[in-house]
């Protein structure tokens, strides 16, 4: 079923300079666009507006100007805590992150969440909430002139779990085929325990034996074969991502609340990685309109890897601008609504769908448009923490989207009417400025058509006044008319994502309408 007019449109979630990163953050444009150099405001805040004259490129000339930005004239220095502390003013402000500590007073005024925000951190070990907010950030290149040294205190190492042995299921396994180079290893053959790096807060309760994997290798004269172990039985091959390159073999393996890495070296030693977010070059291959500001890229992924995102779940592009680092988030789409895992043009382990508003006032976006076909661009591993089961045993859905917000619901929607065969209903309500905004209107209108549980609802806040649909922005109303259970204890899920007021808001109205915080998922930038 679908509601409105025949014809339809998409909010892009606004100046790419109010909620992307790539003002000073490198952020995205808006949570659906995926989620630099410091931490963005906290959970629930907003973007603090600049100055005039404090926008990235301002302080990216600041930093390329020469001026003396630590107070230090050029000295690095080894800082002790008791030094560190004293460093906590507005004008003479230090922060620790990762064992460097930087002097931010500079980029007080350049920092789109505002200088309380940095304040948080001042004249102490910032790293922990720098993490909660964006680890993946290359502060290193935004902060460089600002360095003032490194702490006197070297950080606590990470503590490696014990060794197994007894190990059931088998999870995958890979073949390198290398016709020039061996595979050597200073260790025995027995099974090996792959460090586990915890991508939440909390601890699991579960022993580490009952969630480590193991893996092992095998060697001809012209294959090497690793096998990893995990004890799971549910794997699929969105928690795997092998990347084999550069005479290195690397794979990550998602389990739980886990991220287990083997990073290999052809004709060296078994070596650890235990580094951030890992970046491989794809290959632009095809970029189409899909409204007057929006295009869909498809990027080929190197052929010695395979990367299936995850439903939910973003990565980083990255790439040079002005002699700068810049990276933003996008979440993956499929390559159209009709997409099918049997039909579908590109295999999703070997090509990247990303859908990106270009904001001609931006940095990243225009940047990223005049690539060519052949260009390259860095892509991250994936980020997030939707889970596909979530979906599972679901009865109703609904998904409330705003502009490039569709994104995320892409996956969502396509898994959701394939898989989950309890699934009674999907609503999409998709908030757009004008029609011309609308994105893939034609393919929703025609899965509508098509789907008996599907329907969308498109509305407007700037329409014309021809349109005869839904005008207005995320209200109570609205919502209230929207959502509704078929059944008093029907299974449901709301999912919701688009600029940051619009999600903030959404929240609220949601949890008016007595909907308990299991039953919101909400991505955020």
């Amino acid at each position: 079923m679908r509601h409105g007019p025949a014809r339809g449109g998409c909010d892009g979630g606004g100046d790419v300079l109010r909620h992307g990163v790539l003002l000073t953050w490198r952020r995205s444009d808006d949570p659906g666009s995926g989620p630099g150099a410091w931490p963005l405001p906290g959970p629930g805040a907003g973007a603090v507006p600049l100055k005039q004259g404090r926008s990235l490129m301002d302080w990216i000339r600041l930093t390329k100007s020469g001026k003396d930005l630590t107070g230090l004239k050029g000295r690095l220095i080894e800082v002790t805590e008791e030094e560190l502390s004293k460093h906590n003013k507005k004008d003479d402000c230090w922060v620790c992150i990762r064992g460097l500590v930087y002097n931010v007073s500079p980029y007080m005024e350049y920092h789109p969440g505002g200088e309380d925000e940095l304040m948080r951190a001042a004249g102490s070990d910032g790293t922990d909430l720098f993490d909660q907010v964006h680890r993946w950030v290359n502060y290193e290149s935004m902060l460089k002139e600002c360095l003032v040294g490194r702490m006197a205190v070297k950080p606590v190492a990470i503590v490696k779990g014990n060794m197994f042995h007894q190990t059931s299921e088998m999870m995958n396994s890979f073949s390198i085929d290398h016709s020039s180079c061996s595979f050597q290893s200073s260790e025995n053959h027995e099974k090996k325990l792959l460090n586990g790096i915890l991508l939440k807060s909390k601890v699991p309760d579960l022993p580490a034996k009952e969630i480590s994997p193991s893996y092992d290798w095998f060697q001809t004269d012209s294959l090497v074969t690793i096998v990893i172990y995990t004890k799971q039985k549910d794997m699929d091959s969105e928690s795997v991502i092998v990347d084999c390159q550069d005479g290195c073999f690397r794979a990550e393996i998602i389990i739980k609340d886990y991220s287990y890495l083997l990073h290999s070296e052809l004709s060296h030693e078994i070596q650890e990685d235990i580094s951030g977010l890992y970046y491989r070059k794809c290959t632009l291959i095809s970029k189409v309109d899909v409204t007057h500001d929006t295009k869909l890229y498809c990027l080929m992924l190197p052929p010695g890897t395979h990367l299936q995102v995850p439903i939910g779940q973003h990565v980083y592009l990255k790439q040079i601008v002005s002699g700068t680092e810049l990276v933003k988030p996008y979440t993956p789409v499929l390559e159209s609504l009709h997409s099918d895992s049997q039909e579908t043009q590109h295999p999703h382990n070997k090509y990247v769908y990303v859908m990106i508003k270009i904001y001609h006032t931006g940095l990243f976006s225009p940047h990223f448009d005049r690539l060519q076909i052949g260009d390259c661009v860095s892509l991250s591993s994936p980020e997030g923490n939707f889970k596909k089961s979530q979906l599972q045993d679901l009865e109703e859905l609904f998904l409330l989207a705003a502009g490039t917000g569709f994104t995320p619901m892409v996956k969502i929607l396509n898994f959701a009417l394939t898989n989950i065969t309890s699934l009674r209903k999907v609503k999409l309500m998709f908030f757009n400025k004008t029609e011309g905004d609308i994105l893939w209107r034609n393919q929703l209108e025609q899965l509508a058509d098509k789907e008996r549980r599907f329907e969308v609802e498109f509305i407007l806040s700037e329409p014309t006044c021809e349109w005869t649909g839904k005008r207005g922005r995320i209200s109570l109303p609205l919502l209230s008319e929207f959502i509704k259970r078929s059944l008093e204890d029907s299974r449901v899920l709301i999912c919701i994502c688009g600029p940051a007021p619009f999600t903030e808001q959404g929240i609220r109205l949601l949890k008016d309408l007595n909907f308990s915080q299991e039953e919101v998922h909400s991505f955020t930038a």
